[in-house]
């Protein structure tokens, strides 16, 4: 999964969460003690369940949490209708 140092920050996190949003998602972010973080999208305006999550991503950091569910939401978008993720 490429990324860019100028995603891997707080600043980072944000833009990844808009430009989700403006796709239609909604970030969840959780951090378990010394085991890592789970970051998780969801549809907007669906009920944030663990059944209607799209993408979800454990690390050890926060930013890298974040890039992995929403490289997987999107791969799930793409893969349901028909296309591809290059």
């Amino acid at each position: 999964m490429p990324s860019a140092t100028w995603l891997d920050s707080w600043a980072g996190i944000g833009h990844v969460a808009v430009g989700m949003h403006r796709q239609g998602y909604d970030l969840q972010l959780t951090q378990y003690d010394d085991r890592g973080w789970r970051a998780t999208f969801y549809t907007t305006g669906m009920e944030h369940s663990p059944t209607s999550a799209t993408g979800t991503g454990w690390e050890r950091t926060p930013w890298r949490a974040v890039q992995r569910a929403a490289w997987i939401a999107l791969l799930h978008a793409s893969m349901t209708q028909g296309g591809t993720v290059q």
